[in-house]
């Protein structure tokens, strides 16, 4: 089991399973939504996320259409978000989780609208757009 937690501790969950590679987006819905360069998701079926504590404390805004991004009410931190394009699975934020992971990034996503601020520094694939 992986656990996890929002800042304030007040929604903790824990995961199943083994995670799936990071992936990192740079699109300005992510940037505005975590109010930095990027964010740092990583899906995970919903059958193995396992809301320990919080349930009450979660809230959502829709983003776009069919698009979830849910968070802890009491101290805003974003938790994950959800789509209806990827029944079953959300997109828990990486930052979350608690301890050492052993999974690392995969890729940089919609790095065409990236914050010109933010310099990619490393190697990993850089793609425009989102790719499955």
């Amino acid at each position: 089991m992986i656990s996890g937690s929002c800042l304030c501790g007040g929604v903790q969950f824990e995961i199943s399973g083994e995670l799936a590679p990071i992936q990192i987006c740079h699109c300005s819905q992510c940037r505005k939504a975590q109010g930095s360069a990027f964010a740092t998701n990583t899906p995970v079926r919903e059958s193995n996320f396992h809301l320990l504590s919080g349930r009450d404390q979660i809230g959502s805004f829709e983003s776009s259409p069919g698009k979830q991004r849910c968070f802890c009410k009491h101290c805003g931190s974003p938790v994950y978000s959800k789509t209806d394009k990827l029944p079953g699975v959300i997109r828990l934020r990486a930052g979350t989780l608690d301890g050492e992971l052993a999974v690392k990034p995969e890729a940089h996503y919609y790095v065409a609208s990236k914050a010109n601020w933010y310099c990619i520094e490393d190697e990993l694939p850089q793609f425009n757009e989102w790719r499955l």
